[in-house]
């Protein structure tokens, strides 16, 4: 199991802990260092079965510089994608990635029921 995350972020923090806790196996991945690629984005947006705008940090300082509230409508799935590939600082993040589920953002009850 993969587990993306950002070292700073509080929620990850927790994520960390909770994994850690659960003794739940994974290969941790800072998200700034080793940015998804392209490709990989590609694959779990398939593999999760969410919106593609689920995979983007709207909190995030980047994305509002970016003005990306206005801007994601007009763009294609395939653009989109490519922007996230482009700095982990748009991803949402942590992302959990295993062979059957994505995960984004650490919402505690789904994480217990997916990952047992």
């Amino acid at each position: 199991m993969l587990f993306t995350y950002y070292p700073k972020c509080s929620t990850c923090i927790k994520a960390k802990k909770w994994l850690d806790e659960k003794g739940i196996k994974y290969t941790a991945r800072h998200i700034v260092e080793e940015n998804p690629s392209y490709d990989e984005l590609k694959e779990w947006f398939a593999k999760s079965e969410l919106p593609l705008k689920k995979f983007f940090n709207t909190s995030g300082v980047l994305y509002k510089e970016m003005q990306l509230k206005d801007k994601l409508s007009g763009m294609s799935e395939e653009e989109q994608l490519r922007l996230l590939a482009t700095n982990g600082m748009l991803v949402k993040r942590p992302v959990v990635v295993s062979d059957t589920t994505v995960l984004i953002g650490f919402k505690e009850v789904e994480w217990e029921e997916k990952l047992k």
